[in-house]
């Protein structure tokens, strides 16, 4: 008995329908598991990071988990002092992008801005003031841009020296199985200073690079030298 054509248009749409959800299934799982990318709302990663960035999150960088949640399948490497990474904030699960300071087992303190890792102090190059077009007025009058170099990894970082925060702190040493989280932007971070260690299961991947940047201050006007660009 030959079907209807409610029937033939029935059997499409659930093809159709199972189609569609089967190839969004595969796309959130490779978002989830393997690569993204993250808007940054914030300035708390100046100069590297800024407002307007989408910047590619490498999620097989270290260890690969099951799709949509945070357990581990495998593990083949942790980060490096230097990296820079996306993880859940313990104080509010908020996903933040800040960069690796202290690994389990180090010691780590600051004395006006300057950090000491394992009793060392890390060395900096003075760069002095810096105006761009992604800082505010009041910043490019007083913030300073300093060069960190943490043990090899170099690396630009603002300061502001008026600015209320937390510029010395500790020594205090980071737990097995946790990290020591810092802004670039030092006196404009919400970070490991006020919400303390990040556990290493909380870790989603590493920030490679800029895919693209537009100015959320400009009607998004695109910043065409920030396309593409690697993240120190």
């Amino acid at each position: 008995m030959r079907k209807s054509w409610k029937a033939h248009v029935s059997v499409f749409l659930k093809g159709w329908i199972g189609s569609i959800l089967i190839a969004l299934l595969i796309a959130t799982s490779i978002k989830s598991a393997i690569a993204d990318w993250n808007v940054v709302p914030t300035g708390s990663m100046k100069p590297t990071i800024v407002e307007g960035d989408r910047i590619f999150i490498n999620k097989l960088a270290y260890d690969l988990k099951v799709p949509y949640t945070t357990w581990h399948l495998a593990q083949w490497d942790n980060p490096k002092r230097g990296d820079i990474v996306v993880f859940f904030s313990p104080a509010d699960e908020k996903r933040l992008v800040k960069r690796v300071i202290g690994l389990p087992g180090d010691s780590v303190a600051m004395s006006r801005n300057r950090l000491f890792i394992n009793g060392k102090m890390m060395s900096y190059e003075k760069v002095g003031l810096q105006k761009t077009d992604t800082a505010t007025r009041k910043e490019n009058a007083r913030r300073r841009i300093l060069i960190e170099n943490l043990e090899g990894r170099k690396h630009p970082m603002a300061v502001l020296p008026f600015a209320p925060s937390i510029k010395s702190f500790g020594p205090v040493i980071v737990p097995e199985g946790h990290y020591f989280m810092m802004g670039d932007n030092r006196d404009n971070s919400a970070d490991s200073r006020y919400f303390g260690f990040v556990a290493r299961n909380r870790i989603v991947g590493r920030a490679n690079a800029i895919v693209i940047s537009l100015d959320i201050h400009d009607h998004h006007r695109p910043r065409w030298k920030r396309f593409f660009t690697w993240l120190p």
